[in-house]
């Protein structure tokens, strides 16, 4: 240097000067400034940060910090895919899976039937279930209804806007079935109760039946 001072290194030269010249582009060997080689050196950082994104995962944890003019530092949430992070979520901005209004009129028209093809008789529904939405009809509530006990552990209320009879598309609950609210009273529980003995009685006499007949074809034989 023209002081006199003198390095064995580019490395020592670069401790001795610190920040205040870029020697990228200098040559320790001819002592002079080569545009080339500061060219070559930014295409190989690039090439190597290109490669450190793809093939390397970031294993940074420290947070990056808020490029604010505060004079404190304020480290900002770090948002990965790691499970272990804990993300602070909205819970009014969570959106759900939105579903096809009506969808239960797809299978009208549609019935089930026995092994010799005989159509079976639709079930009959207590009169307090009403359906609501065009066209509706006994088979498209009683599809609507059976769907949302099998599919929803939600208890099942009707729709309880009064808004849904003037505007179906608008005001429908799409979570509830195509019914209007409705409430089950003890009465309900009673009756049906009392339907499930009758049908409990008629199978044990049409088994018994059919024991006794058994054990006389045998006695036969």
């Amino acid at each position: 240097s023209p002081s006199g001072k003198k390095f064995r290194s580019k490395p020592q030269l670069a401790r001795y000067l610190g920040n205040t010249v870029d020697l990228s582009s200098f040559d320790f060997r001819t002592g002079k400034m080569m545009p080339s080689k500061l060219q070559k050196n930014k295409q190989r950082l690039r090439s190597e940060s290109l490669n450190q994104t793809k093939g390397k995962p970031d294993l940074n944890t420290t947070l990056p910090i808020r490029q604010t003019a505060s004079i404190f530092k304020q480290p900002v949430t770090k948002v990965t895919n790691h499970p272990s992070n804990k993300v602070r979520t909205d819970p009014q901005r969570v959106t759900e899976q939105p579903r096809q209004l009506f969808w239960e009129k797809r299978l009208q028209g549609l019935s089930a039937s026995d092994v010799t093809e005989q159509i079976i008789k639709s079930m009959e529904l207590p009169k307090g279930l009403q359906g609501v939405g065009p066209g509706n009809n006994d088979d498209t509530l009683l599809s609507a209804v059976a769907s949302a006990l099998h599919t929803s552990s939600a208890p099942i209320t009707g729709q309880l806007s009064a808004a849904v009879e003037k505007n179906p598309a608008v005001w429908l609950n799409t979570a509830q079935p195509l019914c209007r609210a409705f409430i089950v009273t003890d009465e309900d529980i009673r009756k049906q109760e009392e339907r499930v003995q009758q049908v409990r009685k008629k199978l044990e006499e049409a088994l018994m039946a059919d024991i006794l007949s058994r054990a006389a074809d045998t006695t036969r034989d």
